[in-house]
Order: structure tokens, then sequence, then C-alpha cells
């Protein structure tokens, strides 16, 4: 029985609680509280979701970061895998997982903290799920101090007068490309969910659900996608002989999605990149034609080695494959000079 502290309006809560429900994981949902009460270890970055893993011992391991999370599960509880068998779907899979989790959060703490009846919600409801107690002077207070910490926190996501017309762009044409793949498959590698699935999703459920004015763009433009996050709230039911599609349909189904990730995603990568080694402490970049500037991300160093590990380690046929989806979309300048 695994124990995991979360919250319900984390969007990688509800992306790793999503995962659990899917692979039928025996788990307890518990909070803050709990998790001190019962003596629980916690982890050197304290980050949402947080895991506990029972040892036979009786103690338990801590562990974050919903990403190699995914791996962890898959290899403890290989049924109902949520990593493509193969190579080529499964770097695919990764790319976009972390295009996911990077790059559409910045639409949802974007939405959430920009526009004014965004943050009433938020700021109101998300310190409610910690104490649902609470009286009425102390619950102004406390949306008052997070909404405050909130807005204050824009600047490292790279939300900011200059890059809010790039975020919101990018939200909405990912909307669209999005709808096109959910008209042809219920997931973006077939009949059964993926991690990258999982991570748009967890995002989702802000955008598409929970914030006002992102919801509402949603809902107008469209409400496939919207009713696609509702579906993913629970695939229990998704038999075990749902497949996976052949690899030969990835590029049809996905090349929009990889353009997308090539247009927004990438030059923020590098330029991140260049920045840290250059010791800047702002980067800039010109993403879709805009000017981008924001605080650097050290983190964002750390998934773009990752993403370069696993095109390195790709099969030679896997790799060729995965270039020739790759090519002329933007995401291939992540791996020069492969294309050189």
């Amino acid at each position: 029985m695994l124990l995991v502290q979360g919250a319900p309006g984390s969007p990688y809560t509800r992306k790793m609680l999503g995962v659990l429900r899917y692979k039928h994981i025996p788990y307890r949902y518990i909070d803050r509280a709990q998790a001190q009460s019962a003596g629980l270890p916690r982890p050197k970055v304290e980050l949402l979701p947080t895991f506990y893993f029972p040892q036979n011992d009786g103690a338990h391991t801590v562990a974050v970061d919903s990403t190699p999370l995914i791996r962890r599960l898959d290899a403890a509880w290989p049924e109902r895998a949520v990593l493509p068998p193969d190579p080529a779907l499964a770097f695919l899979d990764a790319l976009i997982e972390d295009f996911a989790d990077e790059w559409l959060t910045k639409a949802m703490f974007h939405y959430r903290w920009h526009y004014e009846a965004d943050r009433e919600k938020a700021g109101t409801i998300l310190p409610l799920h910690h104490n649902l107690n609470a009286p009425q002077p102390q619950v102004e207070a406390m949306a008052a101090t997070f909404t405050d910490r909130q807005v204050g926190r824009l600047r490292y996501v790279g939300s900011n007068p200059t890059t809010a017309p790039v975020i919101e762009a990018s939200y909405e044409r990912f909307l669209r490309v999005f709808d096109r793949i959910l008209e042809v498959r219920p997931f973006l590698f077939g009949a059964r969910p993926s991690a990258a699935d999982f991570g748009i999703y967890g995002q989702l459920t802000a955008l598409a659900l929970f914030d006002p004015t992102p919801a509402a763009l949603t809902l107008r433009v469209a409400p496939r996608v919207h009713a696609w996050v509702e579906v993913m709230e629970d695939l229990s039911g998704v038999p075990e002989t749902a497949s996976w599609a052949p690899s030969h349909t990835a590029a049809g189904v996905l090349g929009e999605l990889l353009v997308e990730i090539g247009t927004f995603y990438v030059p923020l990568l590098l330029a991140n990149e260049q920045a840290i080694k250059e010791n800047a402490p702002e980067l800039h970049a010109v993403i879709d034609g805009y000017e981008w500037r924001q605080a650097i991300f050290p983190y964002h160093l750390k998934c773009l080695a990752e993403l370069r590990r696993l095109y390195a380690e790709l099969p030679p046929d896997g790799a060729a494959m995965v270039d020739t989806w790759l090519a002329e979309t933007g995401v291939e300048n992540l791996f020069l000079p492969a294309f050189s």
C-alpha cells in the first residue's frame, strides 16, 4: 500500500493519481498533517505529490518528481504499463510528457494567477483544500497571503507582459492540435494511455476544468478536450488487452504536436542552456516570432540532458525512425549535430 501526499489543485498530484488508478496500484491518499503525524520522512525538495514506499522493516522511503516516479511504478508493477514498449514510441512519449510537465504548466500557472477571476477562485479554494474548517476571517487572510505569494512566483515560470501573448497563443494552438489527435484515437499512442497522456491530463485538470479563463477557452475551442480530461480521471476500467498503435502511424497522428513542441518548447530549452553556460541571470529567446525573457531555470537543463540521453540510447532502427519523425519540426534542434 503506497502512501501519497498531494493536493487537489496540484496538476502533478492529479497526474500521478490517474496513473495509480489506471495501473490498479493500491494507495492511500493523505495530507501534510497526516504525513507529519505519522512521522514519515521528508524529501530533500518538498514537491507534490510525495510518494512513500513501504519497506520490509515497516519504515518508508520518500520520492518526488512525477517522471521518475512513473518509471519506478512501471518497473515495480509492469502490468498495465504506461511506457510504450517500442523504443521509438517510448522516446516520443518522454518528449511529450516533458512538454506537458514543463511547457503546458506555464499556461496553467499563467492563467491561474494572471487574470483576476482566476486569482480569486484559486486564492480562495486552494488554501481551503488544506483547511476546510477555517473560519471566514482566516479564509480571507489565507487567500490574500497565498495569492500574493503565487503572483510573485509568475516570473519564475516565465509569465510576464512580454511572454503572456506567447503562452496564450501556444495554449490555444495546443487545444486545436490535441483535439485533432482525439478525433483519430482516444490516447496519444493508441487504445491505452501513456505517461504523456497523464502528463497532459494533469495540466488540463487546471486549464480545462478548474480555472475560469482557460476553462471557458477550452470549452469554446475544443469541447472534445474538456470531455477527454473528465474521462482520464479514472481509467481503471480500460481493458488489459488495450493495444498500442503501430509505430508507423505516429508521424501522421502526432506530427502537428511535434511541430508545436519544436516551435514553443525547444527554443526555451536551448536558450536556457545557453544562458546557464554564460552564467547569465536571465534567458532571452525568440519563440514563434515573439520575444521571450525569464529567469534561468536549472531544472530545464536536467530535462534537456535526459532527453538527449534517451535519444543517444535509441537502437539504430529506432533512431532512424525518430529522426524521420523529428525532421523539420524544430525538435531536431535539440539533438544537433545528429541532424547536421
